[in-house]
């Protein structure tokens, strides 16, 4: 799977409940929250002022490593 910027903070937590400690390290510390729930990757990294090419490349790693591990 490849992460991009469109797509829902809730729906990849829910497949991939690991990555929250990523969206924490890059400061986006609702990732759990409610207001994740409306958000895609791209709104939040604006709304927590992240680079977005930082995080989607952290998140692509982590999935890559979970993916690899099943």
């Amino acid at each position: 799977m490849i992460i991009d910027k469109d797509m829902s903070i809730e729906e990849l937590i829910k497949l991939y409940p690991e990555i929250v400690s990523v969206f924490k390290n890059y400061g986006l510390e609702c990732a759990g929250c409610k207001a994740a729930l409306f958000k895609n990757i791209e709104e939040g990294a604006y709304i927590f002022n992240i680079n977005l090419d930082a995080l989607l490349s952290a998140l692509n790693k982590a999935v890559n490593i979970i993916e690899s591990k099943k």
